[in-house]
């Protein structure tokens, strides 16, 4: 049976959140869930490989701002997490997940990096909620890259 959340694992997860409040991060943060939309693991290099671009900055505060919070939750056996990785799972975490999930092996083997995203990835598929909250994000995101097609066109 999993560890229940302890008071040390609701402090990480509240520093984890303070964190959130940094004004560059939150800007890479809004970037990454409203405006970064990859749709292969080639959108995705584009922006990782144009160093010193502002949107390049934010793909890399973004991801390692939750690819240090999977850590924390993946850490360990699944029995003794440093932390529950349920205090982890929050919305904007599958978003992140979500925007590179369908082409997540492809990345890994562009990058040579299998462990892109893994942390985060465990976390987020860990639990049979989780797995079916992914699917659900999946489709909203997919819904809003199409909506947001359509509002070019018009």
């Amino acid at each position: 049976m999993a560890k229940k959340a302890s008071a040390s694992d609701a402090e990480l997860v509240l520093k984890l959140y303070e964190l959130r409040r940094e004004p560059e991060l939150r800007k890479a943060r809004d970037w990454w869930l409203w405006t970064f939309s990859p749709r292969n693991a080639d959108d995705f290099l584009k922006v990782a490989n144009s160093m010193g671009s502002q949107e390049n900055n934010w793909l890399r505060q973004a991801a390692s701002y939750w690819g240090n919070g999977g850590g924390v939750g993946a850490a360990g056996t699944r029995e003794r997490r440093i932390v529950s990785a349920a205090g982890l799972q929050r919305r904007e975490m599958f978003f992140v997940l979500a925007k590179v999930y369908p082409f997540l092996p492809e990345l890994r083997e562009k990058l040579g990096d299998p462990e892109v995203f893994l942390d985060v990835e465990k976390v987020v598929t860990g639990t049979k909620w989780g797995r079916e909250r992914l699917k659900f994000i999946l489709k909203r995101i997919e819904s809003m890259r199409e909506k947001k097609a359509k509002e070019a066109q018009a």
